[in-house]
């Protein structure tokens, strides 16, 4: 379960911006979540409410943008899609290759009152 580490790490950022700009409530947080980063939605959104129920972020909606996994072949130089099975280059079938998209997990947004 480190869906509990990292909501405690997004719930931190939150309200010390949220002070920061003064505000007296977090309506909502936008996060952006590659999909290799391994998170659950129902388990982020479950922890928020928990870890965030006596502060300002109490009652938040956490929306959740999903970044697609990208592959780079460093052999032949092309990008490609992550696919579940398989991380051979579909062009030239290397196994050289490198993550370039899908580990993303930060705050996008997030809208106070």
């Amino acid at each position: 379960m480190h869906e509990q580490s990292i909501v405690e790490s997004i719930l931190t950022l939150a309200l010390q911006n949220a002070r920061k700009e003064g505000a007296r409530r977090i309506i909502g947080i936008n996060l952006v979540v590659g999909d290799y980063t391994g998170v659950v939605d129902d388990a982020v959104k479950y922890y928020f409410g928990f870890l965030g129920r006596d502060t300002i972020a109490a009652g938040a909606a956490i929306n959740c943008k999903h970044v697609p996994g990208q592959l780079r072949c460093r052999e032949c130089d092309i990008l490609f899609p992550l696919q579940k099975t398989d991380r051979r280059c579909p062009k030239c079938n290397g196994r050289r290759v490198e993550i370039i998209g899908g580990r993303e997990l930060y705050i996008e947004s997030m809208e106070v009152e």
